[in-house]
C-alpha cells in the first residue's frame, strides 16, 4: 500500500513538472476580479493552483484528524463512564452483602455465624504470609485482589 502511494506521488510530481516545463506562454491570473501581480506565465498559474491544492489538503487533513480525535475521546469517556458505573454497582452489591452480614451478626447476639471467616488468616509461626495481592493489583476487603482498570485515554501523549 505504501509502495502504491509512493508511485502515485511520483506520477503526480512527474505530471506537474511536465506541465510547468511545457507551458511558457503569457498568462494572466485574476482572483475576485483583481489581477495577481507577479504571475505572468502559465507555469506560474499552475504553481499557484498547486499551492492552493496543498493548502486545501492540509485543511482537510486537520479537519479529519480533529474529528477522529474527538470521536476517540468520546469513545474513551463513554468506556470510562461504563467502567465507573460497573464499579459503583459492584461496590453497592458488596455494601448490601456486608449490611446483611452485619444484621445477621447483630441478631445472633454478637456471635459470628458458624461459616468460615472471609478475612485473611494469620499464618502459623515461622511461615510467611501467603500473597493476597496480584502483580500490579490492589488489596481489597477479604484479602481478594483485583487488577486496577487502565484506559488508553490516560496513556496518550498528545
Amino acid at each position: 500500500m505504501v509502495f502504491l502511494g509512493f508511485l502515485l506521488v511520483a506520477a503526480a510530481i512527474a505530471a506537474g513538472a511536465g506541465v510547468v516545463l511545457d507551458n511558457t506562454d503569457a498568462a494572466d491570473l485574476v482572483v475576485f476580479g483583481q489581477s495577481v501581480p507577479g504571475v505572468n506565465n502559465e507555469w506560474q498559474v499552475f504553481l499557484s493552483g498547486a499551492g492552493v491544492a496543498v493548502v486545501f489538503l492540509i485543511g482537510m487533513m486537520l479537519t479529519f484528524t480533529g474529528a477522529a480525535r474527538r470521536i476517540r475521546n468520546r469513545r474513551d469517556l463513554r468506556d470510562l463512564r461504563e467502567e465507573h458505573q460497573e464499579s459503583l454497582t459492584t461496590l453497592e452489591m458488596e455494601k448490601r452483602r456486608l449490611e446483611r452480614e452485619l444484621a445477621r451478626v447483630r441478631q445472633s447476639g454478637g456471635r459470628r455465624p458458624a461459616q468460615a471467616p472471609q478475612g485473611p488468616q494469620a499464618p502459623p509461626p515461622g511461615r510467611p504470609e501467603p500473597a493476597t495481592t496480584a502483580p500490579g493489583g490492589v488489596r481489597v476487603a477479604g484479602g481478594r485482589s483485583r487488577i486496577p482498570a487502565t484506559s488508553p485515554f490516560f496513556e496518550r501523549n498528545d
